[in-house]
């Protein structure tokens, strides 16, 4: 196994290996410890009550997102509002912050930033004396810290979920995502290196743990507590961000102000937005967003498969579905292509329902963490209903590939997806 916490999969490997030692020495049988992850109870988090929330004003008034959704931009889901890719033709390489889907687990909260703070505690701090419990930060403490700009992908691990119904003929529970819930932002923050070696890291620690300040997330009545998911030390000290501008200026509500995370590389879910604490523990920890959701669970998966790793390899046209191409026209197709580890090396197009292949011409940044722009030309020579196909491969050799197997919860779609035109 490679000792690389940074990668969320041998992480979680590590730390199941971890979890497993404990529960043999406390005399808890493996069927037993399958139950306690599953069950994501309070014994997995160090077998104590989660703490109090930081101390910040936080209250959710009015729709669960703030910003308007004119339907030429978004589709709406209640909670979440997916970009619609054709709106993104005309725009440059970061998505405007106006048209950047939004992934909501409850609503958008009111967080006053005067008295907002993050509170950063736990056994794997060496506190000051006189220091109390915890370390605490306004956003002008951070404002004054070193500052990082970081143009980064966040990706809803639902992305593309529709297909699975759409093209495999096995619908997958959650939101119906077609392929707008992601977007490329330009973000600036506070390493959180800095935040947490200021808060006196001890070389003990082994995870942190963010938290949001939006309300408790309450499914199947059964409250979850707020949005929390754990991160390996290795990867908090490395690339993650706490986030406090988006494209230039302070995030809006929708997207996390005052601050956020942003996890170059993961799933979304460990993005956590309206941050109001971290805990930094020298025990594994556990929260039902790495336990009983954001892993695959299906006939093709062991009932042991650890939650997410990186997203895969996507790609998308910013065209609508069932676009009508001019007959005999040359026209210009454009989209997008990324991946969750690297920059993407090619992008090839069928207009012949994958019987061949053309190279797309990839223009402008190409940036590792985000995405690669492309354009291709067709010049239709049959009227009627046709498909345009598109698969992307990246620097590390992933490409899309024709099916992807099922999971229950339609976790990390990335086919190739059959894209409907009509020519006339």
């Amino acid at each position: 196994m490679s000792d690389d916490l940074r990668d969320e999969e041998t992480y979680l490997a590590a730390r199941a290996e971890q979890l497993a030692a404990r529960m043999e020495t406390e005399g808890v049988s493996r069927k037993g410890l399958l139950q306690l992850v599953g069950s994501a109870l309070p014994l997995l988090a160090g077998g104590k009550p989660l703490a109090a929330p930081a101390p910040a004003a936080a209250r959710t008034v009015g729709p669960p997102i703030r910003k308007p959704l004119p339907a030429e931009w978004f589709v709406p889901f209640g909670t979440n509002a997916e970009t619609r890719w054709d709106s993104l033709a005309e725009v440059g390489y970061e998505v405007p912050n106006d048209r950047f889907f939004v992934r909501n687990h409850t609503a958008t909260p009111t967080i006053d930033h005067r008295t907002w703070r993050l509170r950063v505690f736990g056994d794997g701090l060496r506190l000051r004396p006189g220091a109390g419990d915890a370390v605490e930060f306004s956003l002008r403490d951070l404002k004054r810290l070193r500052s990082r700009k970081l143009t980064a992908l966040i990706e809803c691990a639902g992305n593309g979920r529709s297909f699975f119904a759409g093209q495999q003929g096995t619908p997958a529970y959650g939101t119906q995502w077609a392929l707008g819930g992601v977007g490329v932002a330009e973000w600036r923050g506070v390493p959180l290196s800095e935040v947490l070696e200021r808060s006196g890291i001890t070389k003990a620690a082994v995870d942190v743990l963010p938290q949001g300040l939006d309300a408790n997330v309450v499914t199947g009545g059964v409250d979850l507590g707020k949005v929390r998911r754990p991160l390996p030390v290795d990867k908090a000290l490395d690339d993650v961000l706490l986030a406090y501008e988006m494209n230039g200026v302070p995030l809006p509500p929708d997207h996390g102000f005052p601050v956020r995370l942003v996890v170059p590389g993961w799933v979304g879910i460990a993005s956590v937005k309206w941050l109001g604490q971290i805990e930094v523990s020298t025990r594994p920890l556990f929260s039902p967003w790495n336990t009983t959701s954001y892993r695959m669970f299906g006939p093709d998966y062991p009932v042991d498969a650890p939650p997410l790793t990186n997203q895969p390899v996507k790609s998308a046209l910013e065209l609508p579905r069932g676009a009508v191409l001019p007959l005999g026209r040359r026209t210009t197709l454009t989209g997008r292509a990324w991946s969750g580890t690297a920059a993407i090396r090619r992008v090839e197009v069928s207009t012949d329902r994958g019987a061949t292949w053309a190279a797309a011409k990839l223009y402008g940044p190409n940036r590792p963490g985000a995405w690669a722009r492309w354009k291709f030309d067709v010049e239709p020579r049959s009227p009627g209903e046709h498909e345009v196909w598109v698969c992307a491969t990246d620097e590390e050799g992933r490409s899309q590939p024709l099916s992807v197997p099922f999971n229950t919860f339609g976790y990390l779609y990335s086919a190739v997806v059959r894209h409907p035109v009509v020519v006339a």
